[in-house]
């Protein structure tokens, strides 16, 4: 298992993270992966001491984390980063005609990682974002998702994270499935989609 004794684990994300947590309660995780993946560990390893925090804000695209990475990731000491973000500047380009082009995203995404790095010092776990067609007109949003994709896989080697390829797993998933099975609306994780999450999450920091 990588992750040492003691150990603050950050979430960090969109609504897929945030699964609606209390923001007003620190110690709430909502109801999605970080709740089954700190369950998990808490059970697997209760002589850890792990701490665990879900920063997650639904909504949020790469440039809302930028705006609130220092008080809602540098402040809080952690030391290890568990980041999925990027759906929303996808989305945004079909149902609210705000795209996020693929340079700005990464030259976001490059700043935050380069906050931890010269900060923190935290290791980082980095999770490519997803979609599964089962809205009309889904299937079209590839073409501004899978760049995106290739920018958030050359962060991963360049900073040295943990990567969890969510979009090839659920992908994958689909094939045994059908795509609502685990993402309902393409995008929102059923309570089973949220497992395959954590499952992944795990297995990437070798608890599984």
């Amino acid at each position: 298992m990588l992750i040492e004794d003691n150990a603050i684990i950050l979430f960090q994300g969109d609504s897929i993270t945030d699964a609606g947590r209390d923001y007003n309660n620190d110690a709430d995780l909502g109801l999605g992966y970080p709740m089954i993946t700190a369950l998990w560990l808490s059970a697997a390893l209760p002589s850890k001491n792990f701490r665990f925090i879900n920063k997650g804000v639904s909504g949020n695209r790469v440039k809302d984390l930028k705006e609130r990475w220092m008080r809602d990731c540098i402040d809080l000491k952690p030391t290890w980063i568990s980041i999925l973000i990027g759906i929303n500047d996808c989305w945004r380009r079909y149902d609210n005609n705000d795209p996020t082009s693929v340079e700005k995203f990464e030259s976001d995404y490059r700043y935050i990682l380069q906050e931890v790095k010269t900060q923190l010092n935290a290791k980082l776990i980095i999770c490519e974002p997803f979609v599964l067609p089962v809205i009309e007109d889904q299937a079209k949003w590839r073409e501004d998702l899978d760049p995106k994709i290739h920018a958030v896989r050359k962060l991963a080697r360049e900073f040295n994270a943990l990567f969890i390829p969510l979009d090839g797993i659920f992908a994958q998933a689909a094939t045994q499935r059908d795509p609502a099975y685990w993402l309902p609306d393409g995008v929102h994780p059923s309570p089973t989609g949220h497992a395959l999450i954590a499952q992944s999450w795990l297995r990437a920091v070798e608890a599984l």
